[in-house]
């Protein structure tokens, strides 16, 4: 197979994958706290042989998450936080602390505040936020300091990957930290929740792209088969 083939196959790969992206980004252009996903594109040149072309293939593993502010929805609710500027709340998993930008929370029935999906929600230590059964009027000051009817009683923590480079989707709103996490200062809001930041425009605009560029590699190949097969024959009328 020649270097044209192969580089053809692994761009039609690599928009493969791209394609696969854009379309999940859209799937959650609704989702609260979803994070836009894009892919990055790398080539690879290996030497062949001594006075041989080099052969080049083309990489799209590399996936990015797009960290930008997503718009701030009021709802009201009094578990329900959004977080202004950066940072994730932390939450327990069975695989240990996650990061998440989703903050419809709620506390369950033995008082832990926790997600959609049950899971629980961390303090600026590291330990599960606990809310008492019947406490007063619930406030949330902007540092996650929760109070009942004035009374201080525990605090939402707000945490970056101690690694910026270590942070990895797990889902559509989870992450995992693989350097570890630390608390860190920042401002959240009571009463609204932050929407996914997919802008759909761009990323419809964008899977347009990636599927006409797709189709003009698979005319390429079909060509490059032809091609080839016409080269075969040829040497076989010869012989």
């Amino acid at each position: 197979m020649e270097n044209a083939t192969y580089a053809a196959l692994t761009r039609q790969s690599g928009l493969w994958s791209e394609m696969r992206v854009v379309a999940n980004n859209i799937a959650n252009a609704n989702t609260t706290g979803f994070r836009t996903e894009g892919v990055t594109f790398a080539e690879y040149v290996q030497a062949t042989g001594p006075g041989q072309p080099s052969l080049s293939m083309a990489s799209a593993e590399v996936r990015d998450t797009i960290t930008s502010q997503g718009a701030l929805t009021r709802t009201g609710g009094a578990f329900d936080l959004a977080i202004e500027g950066e940072g994730f709340f932390a939450i327990e998993t069975p695989q240990g602390e996650r990061l998440t930008r989703a903050g419809a929370f709620t506390p369950n029935a033995d008082g832990d505040l926790v997600t959609q999906d049950g899971l629980r929600v961390l303090d600026s230590g590291g330990a599960p936020v606990f809310i008492p059964t019947g406490a007063g009027p619930i406030a949330i000051a902007p540092d996650g300091t929760i109070s009942a009817e004035g009374n201080p009683i525990g605090q939402i923590g707000i945490f970056l990957p101690s690694d910026p480079l270590g942070l990895v989707r797990e889902d559509g709103v989870r992450f995992a930290a693989t350097g570890g996490i630390e608390a860190v200062d920042g401002r959240m809001l009571q009463g609204f929740v932050e929407e996914s930041n997919v802008n759909p425009i761009l990323q419809v605009s964008r899977m347009i792209e990636v599927q006409r560029a797709y189709e003009l590699g698979q005319s390429f190949m079909e060509q490059e088969d032809e091609r080839i097969r016409g080269v075969v024959a040829a040497l076989g009328r010869r012989g």
